[in-house]
């Protein structure tokens, strides 16, 4: 058999890249330019013609091609919580072919559309994974759930209305165990999202959530969207809002013990304790997080979670936040304050069948990192 020549090889590479690209055409080709480009392979398959490349420039051009297909991933919410885990992630796991911007709410007015799609215009993104909300804790959402509502469905049609529009080729958004049902059997699983109505406390935020669900669905059936979505239980870590009213368990928990330890005061929770969740470290949430953008292909979402065993009681988060300052001084339960839903058991199976070995922060290790963060970072560069 006749030893394929070096120009036979760069074309095969080249045709090979194209195929990649399929009916977007981002080389910027015009069809003539690739008919003559087939018509000279066809030519140099039937005529052997000398070859004209060297190794050096077959190795430019494949490069250049590669260069070109760069993913260009826009992190909307960057700035926040899980923002900063996946920043952290990304430059953990570095890939040649990726890009992040992290989209932060002083670079874009989210629920403002054209403000908006200024921001797809600028940065042309091929990715995008959506974690921009308007967020807070139990106490925040129950006084203002219309505001939530209405602010979240803004975001969320905006961000992928403008992905369709720009021809995104996926987009991985972010939602929230608080979308189930509160009458519900347990574990609960991503097929049980909409069986019934969520906890009236926070049900603004949760059924806007619960919409991205079903817009996912609409752009898959009707424009062929990648579009899919994760569901992460009670996330904690570095960056998060620890403002004591409006943030989530955790975070309130490692203000207060703060507070505590500077003041000599009691540590007061609020309500009996005995509420459960299951938490999840930013940092690992962000790692699975570039495993759905990467590897993850459904549109129905998935639960990224600890498993159900990991499930403790808010008295139990309280003592390993203690155990993270070394606090020791007086305990106070406020039960004037609501504990919110009991429990919201999820279900990883689902996760588990893709990444079976997938390693957990162990819960007190990654408190500790986050009482150490907020000390090191308070009050200047914490949000309050």
């Amino acid at each position: 058999m006749e030893t394929q020549t070096q120009t036979e090889r760069v074309l095969f590479q080249v045709f090979g890249v194209l195929s990649i690209f399929g009916k977007r055409n981002r080389l910027g080709l015009d069809p003539p330019g690739l008919r003559a480009l087939r018509r000279h392979h066809r030519h140099h398959r039937e005529h052997r013609t000398p070859d004209l490349l060297t190794v050096s420039q077959a190795s430019c051009s494949t490069q250049h091609l590669h260069k070109m297909a760069k993913k260009i991933i826009l992190v909307t919410g960057g700035s926040g919580l899980v923002g900063n885990g996946i920043r952290i992630a990304s430059e953990r796991d570095p890939r040649d072919d990726e890009q992040f911007i992290f989209l932060s709410s002083k670079d874009a007015d989210l629920t403002d559309k054209e403000s908006t799609r200024k921001v797809f215009e600028k940065h042309q993104p091929t990715h995008v994974i959506h974690l921009a909300a308007k967020v807070g804790g139990l106490y925040g959402n129950m006084k203002a759930n219309l505001e939530f509502f209405r602010i979240n469905m803004a975001i969320n049609d905006n961000v992928l209305s403008l992905a369709k529009e720009f021809k995104v080729e996926k987009v991985v958004s972010c939602l929230s165990t608080c979308i189930f049902p509160d009458k519900t059997t347990y574990p609960i699983d991503e097929t049980m999202v909409h069986n019934g109505p969520p906890h009236t406390s926070n049900y603004g935020y949760s059924y806007a959530k619960r919409m991205i669900d079903v817009m996912n669905k609409g752009y898959n059936q009707q424009h062929g969207c990648k579009f899919t979505s994760v569901i992460p239980t009670n996330v904690f870590g570095p960056h998060d809002n620890f403002n004591l009213e409006e943030s989530h368990v955790i975070p309130g928990l490692v203000h207060k013990l703060h507070v505590c330890t500077q003041e000599n005061k009691p540590f007061t929770v609020w309500g009996t304790g005995k509420a459960r969740r299951q938490f999840i470290y930013s940092v690992d949430l962000a790692r699975l997080f570039l495993w759905v953008m990467r590897s993850y292909d459904e549109p129905e979402p998935i639960i990224l979670s600890v498993a159900e065993e990991a499930e403790i009681s808010i008295k139990e988060a309280a003592e390993a936040v203690a155990r993270g300052y070394g606090f020791t001084g007086e305990w106070i339960y406020d039960t004037t304050r609501s504990d919110g839903q009991f429990k919201k058991t999820a279900c990883n199976d689902k996760l588990r069948k893709y990444l079976p070995d997938f390693k957990f922060t162990p819960f007190d290790e990654a408190i500790k990192e986050t009482c150490d963060w907020f000390s090191k970072n308070y009050p200047d560069n914490v949000r309050l």
